[in-house]
């Protein structure tokens, strides 16, 4: 174990207001998932785009060299949070996310 502490950021999903907490170089649509939210996503590879959202504020970093987004979408924010991680706190417009609900009643 190296013992470096993981960066952790604040995430809010828009338009839902929805918070959660991403450590740093873990995808965002699994670090979404732990905490209990759903951002669609099919291939989590970076190349269907089904996770296509737009980065509203702070910095996001993909974890492979080149995912499936032009240059275009790049400078209007785009990002595939399914290879993406937080660099800092994040705003992100995903409409379609989804919240799952987790049965919270102690065993028997």
């Amino acid at each position: 174990m190296s013992g470096k502490p993981v960066d952790r950021f604040a995430v809010v999903i828009e338009p839902h207001g929805w918070q959660f907490e991403a450590r740093g170089g873990v995808s965002l649509v699994e670090s979404a998932r732990t905490a209990g939210y759903v951002l669609p996503t099919s291939c989590r590879n970076g190349t269907c785009r089904a996770c296509l959202c737009r980065v509203l504020a702070g910095t996001v970093r993909h974890l492979i060299e080149w995912p499936g987004l032009s240059a275009e979408e790049k400078r209007e924010g785009c990002i595939l949070p399914c290879v993406a991680t937080p660099e800092t706190a994040l705003r992100i417009e995903a409409p379609a996310a989804t919240r799952t609900f987790v049965n919270s009643l102690p065993n028997p």
